[in-house]
């Protein structure tokens, strides 16, 4: 009962923390969830839809290129939006603020000429002309136009115009909106003279998550103690000639707030009724950067655009070239332009595609949590660690569905990662909690019965009996046999001490070389080691590994030859040597043996043919000999074709390959010169017309030098 009681309580402490930590929802928590948000849109993001009303006028780099480094002359500006108004488009919004006059207007230009009476005329005439924000500030009002502002908490200079405010006003309903939009105290705008132009100005601000990555753009905000729209808002509204600019907030008539103060729920636009979260931003549904929404200012002022791409149109100016900084990162692109985002802000607000967290959302997640977290406790108390693991998979299979359906279907966006995280936490802290429990039960069967039953049988007692199975797989896998040449000469007349330091003063270098490069050791048999790759670890390179371990071995047998040489007086110690064959084949690798003795071993035709190797390593009077399946694997190093053998039951001869170096060796003058000596008489031995190549033999024999000698002589005994 106590056991329980514990076990109830520690469910009940990670509950409640769980549902602690969502309430406080620190950043941490935040980040996991909109990551989850951004994996659903780079999944089924929104598909552009090129009938749309939304055109960007893109001041690119190529723009720049053609027309000159921004800012342009004012002049510049009022032709685009003189082209504009000339094409039919609806409503112009600007990405940019004008905050100072024109630097490029020619009668200012000409004021910093030198007093010359020469030009006086020419300065005259110039003066006359003109100035280029007069040209601007008229072209302003050729279309209804929205000029932005950038709000500051506390470095602009000024307040925007509230045009359409002093106008028709932005109404609410519920508690005051002010209190829950992002709030400024100034603003940096343009100009007075284009504001009065301009049917309106509007918030260019976003609100970039902690990660600077852009997912919601606010309708609304305060700059000061007045709301103004966004210039996405400002967009739609002019585009449908509306007046009608409403903000329904917490405990509006219809709202089920319960007293709460929960913030705002939508803005209403006209015809357009845009859900919010409670600040009054807008959850952005992107679609990747899509060129075919942008035209280049260029080719606009170049005459080079359709007007059926302007006429009827949202036109928005606002610049992609890298060097005006206006570059944001969005959950599906690294680098889009800033009024890109007000565009699809827009192409949102006009097709109603809308992504949305209401505001009951938070609660279901809680109860959902709470739910699922009492489930898995009661599973893993009642059912056990593999039941209750099915359960939790299940579980998390089954939020992150509702969470995906919920997304594709409704525009919701629910979150999968905490309720999933909090199930994992439960299940790992509850598992660990019985397994202690279990394990302290253990010792104190060891502790009562260690005394009456054998060690072996108490541990049986003690231990589950099925983590103890049998069972294999096949696996392609590099053999290693390596064999200790006449070794029984060395051990006879020797003590069993002696022999038994000599020979781990052997195998234990070697058996390191062969775990440093990847290897599993399977057996000591005597003086011989027996070794595999690519099991159970994955090892791609399991072939060539197996070779530079089998180099790496006959270099420390002859440092280690060097070092007993050194330590003699006479310096004629009988020098060691190993004998290696490798061989890669298709085994069978696992726990191989009965219930009550086994090993990770491996078996197989394989085995065999690597033991055949390493006893032809002695016959031809290599080091190392190879088989072809592991040649394939390294072709890089420095193997010499020397033999071949039919083995029993096989059709086909076995090719044998000795290794003699590594790849910097394989591609030296030396090995190149024996391989050309070589090569040609191997092929006529294989072929049996070696009488025919004596020459060649001669020649080999003088090159391979006393290393082959053993090998030429196997050739000619063939004769």
């Amino acid at each position: 009962m106590r056991s329980r009681n514990a076990y109830l309580a520690l469910v009940v402490a990670v509950l409640a923390g769980a549902l602690a930590l969502r309430g406080a929802d620190p950043r941490p928590v935040a980040r996991l969830r909109l990551l989850a948000f951004d994996t659903f849109q780079q999944l089924a993001p929104r598909t552009y839809d090129p009938n749309l009303p939304v055109r960007i006028i893109d001041i690119d780099d190529q723009s720049l290129d053609k027309l000159g480094q921004w800012p342009w002359p004012r002049s510049v500006m009022a032709d685009l939006i003189n082209t504009l108004a000339d094409q039919g488009a609806v409503t112009v919004g600007f990405d940019i603020v004008f905050a100072e006059p024109d630097r490029l207007t020619p009668s200012d230009l000409v004021n910093r000429w030198p007093p010359e009476t020469t030009l006086a005329t020419i300065r005259r005439d110039v003066a006359a002309s003109t100035p280029g924000d007069t040209a601007f500030a008229a072209s302003l009002k050729r279309v209804p136009t929205t000029l932005g502002f950038i709000a500051v908490p506390k470095l602009g200079r000024k307040t925007p115009q509230a045009k359409f405010q002093e106008r028709a006003g932005v109404t609410s309903s519920g508690d005051d909106p002010l209190q829950f939009v992002p709030q400024y105290e100034t603003a940096v705008v343009s100009m007075a003279q284009f504001q009065a132009a301009a049917q309106s100005s509007a918030s260019l601000n976003w609100l970039p998550d902690a990660d600077q990555i852009v997912r919601q753009v606010p309708l609304v905000i305060a700059v000061g103690k007045k709301l103004y729209p966004s210039l996405a808002g400002e967009a739609i509204r002019l585009g449908q000639s509306a007046t009608r600019y409403h903000l329904v907030a917490s405990n509006a008539p219809g709202e089920t707030s319960l007293g709460h103060k929960t913030g705002i729920s939508r803005v209403e636009i006209g015809n357009v009724v845009a859900p919010t979260n409670a600040n009054g931003q807008l959850w952005l549904r992107f679609t990747r950067a899509e060129p075919r929404r942008s035209i280049p200012a260029w080719k606009l002022l170049a005459g080079l655009v359709p007007r059926e791409e302007i006429e009827g149109r949202i036109i928005l100016v606002g610049t992609s070239a890298a060097g005006l900084f206006d570059l944001r990162t969005t959950p599906l692109d690294v680098s889009i332009s800033g009024v890109e985002i007000h565009a699809q802000a827009i192409e949102q607000l006009a097709s109603g595609d809308y992504l949305h967290r209401p505001d009951f959302i938070i609660g279901a997640e809680l109860v959902m949590i709470a739910i699922l977290g009492i489930l898995m406790a009661a599973f893993v108390y009642f059912a056990g660690a593999a039941w209750s693991s099915v359960f939790g998979a299940a579980s998390v299979i089954a939020v992150v569905t509702a969470a995906w359906q919920a997304y594709i279907k409704l525009g919701w966006l629910v979150d999968p990662v905490y309720p999933s995280l909090t199930i994992t936490a439960l299940y790992l802290g509850t598992n660990l909690y019985l397994h202690l429990k279990t394990e302290g039960e253990r010792n104190q069967v060891r502790r009562a019965f260690g005394q009456y039953l054998a060690p072996s049988l108490v541990e049986e007692l003690a231990r589950n009996p099925d983590k103890l199975r049998l069972g294999g797989e096949m696996r392609n896998v590099t053999l290693m046999f390596c064999d200790i040449r006449n070794f029984t000469s060395f051990a006879d007349g020797k003590s069993a001490e002696h022999v038994t330091e000599f020979l781990n003063s052997i195998l234990s270098p070697l058996s390191a070389i062969i775990l440093d490069h990847r290897g599993t050791i399977d057996k000591y048999m005597g003086d011989a080691v027996m070794a595999f790759w690519n099991a159970p670890l994955d090892d791609a390179n399991h072939g060539r590994n197996a070779a530079l371990a089998a180099l790496a071995m006959q270099n420390a047998i002859d440092h280690l030859n060097e070092q007993r040489t050194s330590r003699t007086a006479n310096g004629n110690e009988q020098p060691i040597r190993v004998g290696i064959g490798l061989n890669t084949a298709q085994c069978c690798v696992g726990n191989l043996g009965t219930e009550m003795r086994f090993d990770y071993s491996v078996i197989g035709d394989g085995v065999n043919i690597a033991s055949r190797l390493e006893a032809l390593s002695k016959v031809l009077n290599f080091g190392i000999i190879v088989g072809w399946d592991t040649v394939k694997t390294a072709p890089d190093l420095a193997f010499l074709e020397v033999d071949f053998v039919t083995l029993k039951g096989k059709a086909e001869p076995l090719r044998v390959f000795a290794l003699l170096g590594d790849a910097t060796y394989a591609t030296s003058h030396e090995f190149q010169r024996l391989e050309k000596a070589h090569l040609p008489v191997f092929a006529a031995y294989r072929d049996g017309r070696l009488a025919q190549c004596l020459p060649d033999l001669a020649q080999a024999r003088k090159v391979g030098g006393i290393a082959f000698a053993t090998l030429y002589d196997r050739y000619v005994a063939s004769l």
